[in-house]
Formats: C-alpha cells, structure tokens, sequence
C-alpha cells in the first residue's frame, strides 16, 4: 500500500514518473537493456541528459549564457565546489539561515575569507535577515545564500540585491516557484527533495563566471570542464538524471513552474491555517518567511509529538518526524506531494488533537 510520504529527503516522486520509470526498468528507449545497463555514451542516454537540460532551461527560463550541468556529490560537495571555482579575491558573503546555510559557510572558510554578514541564529533561525540592511563586503567574489531551509522551515521572499554574484543553494525549493534566473550567478540544487532520487547535482551557472577556477580545484568540481563534457565527463549518476528527466516532463505537463507554484502556495495555506487556528499545534517561524515547502511544527511535549509520529505512521502518513536539531514534526509537501495527502494529514492532525488534549 502506498503511503505519504513526508520526508524531507529523499523525498516522495510523482506516482506517474514511478510507473513510467517502472515501466522501461527492462527494455528502456528499446535497447533491451535497463537505463541502469547502458553506457553513458550510448546516444540513447545522450538524448536523456539532453532532454534534462532542456527542459530545465525550459522551465526555469535560463538565458543561453548560462550553463546547466549534473553533477555528482550532492550539494553538500558544492559548497567547496562554489569557492574551488568562484574565490578568486580570497573573499566571499555569506547569510547563514540555517543548518545548511552554516556549513555552506564553514566550508566556504577552508578556502579563504568567508565573512558572515547575515545571521538568524539568536531566534532559532525562524526568519531571514533583511537583505536591504546588510553589510555586503567591497570587492567580494560573490554573495551565497540557501533560498529555503529545509530543517528550520523558513524560504527568502525577497533576494539580495548585491553588486557581487548571487550564489544560491536551492536544493528543497528548485522547480517549486519562478525565478529570475539572470539574478543569480548560480544556482545549485541536490535533487533528493524536489526533483530526483539521490546521486545528482544539478548546477545552474553563467558562463563567464566559471572559466578561471582556483589551481588546486579538483577536475571534478570545475563546472567549466562539466559543461564543456555536456556532464558526460565520466559515468554520471545515469538513474537519477533519467528520473529528474521524467520529473521535469512530468512537470512541465502539470502547467510548468507557475501552475506548481499555485499548488504549493494552496497546499502549504491549508496546512499553515489549520496549525493558527488549533491551541494544539504551533509552528514558530516567522509567519512572513514561512517555507512552502517544509512546515515543521510541535505539540508542545516532546512525548505528544513522539506520540503523534508513530499513530501518524500507522495511518500511512510517514516521515514526519521533526529533524533533532528541532524535534517535532515536519511536513515536507514538495511538488510531488498531492493535495490529497496535506488533506489527509489536516485531518489525521484534527483526529489527534481531540484525542490527546
């Protein structure tokens, strides 16, 4: 039996790409072989990563300037990634917002001078610094950010506007809103959470940024060599760029980013109503900069909440324990999340209150 699945990572695919990817497990674009089987310079596979690029171009509407490439190394690998290519000065910016956005900076500090001139972290990292009012350092090579904060639940609502690149880790919020890409100097996304299983990168990056990396970056980690190799330099992660290729189709099928995006808001406001309007449930992050994506939440006893996730789980309503530096719950409702499911566990949550107040 199929259940919903709420975790943040990796996190739940849309039913019809499972069953497509299901479908060709044994004999995919007719080679008789699995994608699992055939080499990457198969042209067969060619065409996969082709179409993943295109349509993330497509969908996201990447100037032709940029770069789009698959990697491997999750984005955790791109933090020394993003100073290996762009810390030129030695000096770059960084908010910290949250638990990644912390080690995208303490990584960012093996490599030269990562000055923090953003902090949430005295309320608990519940609301994103105003950007209009930081203190952006003379000359820096660039200026990261991580758009939405998969462990703490809250999402930028407006960017900053910065004379250096923006740099931003969009792993749990790529694909879920639009954006303006020529804003960004780059963008990366590991795609366990909205667009993949584990295993690929995707980088987004204009061109002229990426073709002077520092000496002592790894062959690997340049992106000018990834994008001069089309991402075929060595064997990529072939399965999960086959998959986010079928959920970038299966995407652009449902409306695109904007038809997504309205969903989201939809599912993410049903959830977020019903947690105001209970005394059972809180959720403490700054109502303005609430993520659409990720909705942690308590009942106030850390003995009601266990409770809570495993008379949840029997319910078929999984992963919704909170992560430990938080406790808790956590509703992670990506683009594959259906609007079914948030309605199942509003009602579950109604069912649970009334039973354990």
């Amino acid at each position: 039996m199929r259940v919903y699945n709420f975790s943040a990572g990796p996190s739940t695919l849309p039913l019809e790409v499972l069953k497509k990817a299901q479908e060709e497990l044994l004999d995919f674009a007719g080679t008789g072989m699995s994608v699992t089987e055939i080499s990457h310079r198969d042209k067969a596979y060619e065409a996969v990563v082709r179409d993943a690029e295109a349509l993330t171009r497509e969908l996201l509407g990447v100037p032709d300037d940029y770069a789009v490439i698959f990697v491997q190394g999750g984005a955790s690998t791109q933090f020394a990634a993003v100073p290996l290519n762009l810390m030129h000065s030695g000096k770059a910016d960084y908010i910290v917002t949250g638990n990644f956005a912390k080690k995208a900076w303490q990584e960012g500090k093996i490599y030269g001078e990562a000055v923090k001139i953003g902090d949430s972290s005295d309320k608990v990292y519940t609301y994103i610094p105003d950007v209009d009012k930081l203190e952006y350092s003379e000359g820096a090579d660039y200026v990261h950010i991580t758009s939405n904060n998969t462990i703490f639940g809250t999402r930028y609502v407006k960017f900053p506007d910065c004379k250096a690149p923006l740099v931003a880790d969009m792993s749990s919020d790529i694909f879920s809103r639009e954006i303006d890409v020529s804003r960004f100097g780059v963008i990366y996304a590991g795609a366990q959470k909205n667009l993949a299983p584990a295993g690929v990168t995707i980088v987004i990056a204009k061109r002229s940024l990426i073709g002077d990396p520092l000496p002592v970056c790894p062959t690997m980690l340049r992106w000018k060599v990834q994008d001069e190799n089309g991402s075929l330099y060595n064997t990529p992660p072939a399965f999960s760029i086959y998959m986010a290729d079928l959920v970038l189709r299966n995407l652009k099928e449902k409306g695109g980013v904007k038809a997504i995006n309205e969903v989201n808001e939809y599912k993410a406001g049903l959830l977020y109503d019903f947690i105001d309007n209970s005394s059972f449930y809180r959720n403490d992050v700054v109502p303005e900069f609430r993520s659409i994506m990720n909705v942690p939440f308590v009942t106030g006893g850390a003995d009601t909440d266990a409770k809570f996730v495993a008379e949840a789980k029997k319910n078929g309503l999984v992963s919704l324990k909170g992560h430990r530096l938080v406790g808790g719950m956590r509703a992670s409702i990506y683009n594959a999340m259906p609007v079914e499911g948030v309605k199942a566990l509003i009602e579950f949550m109604k069912k649970f209150e009334l039973e354990n107040k």
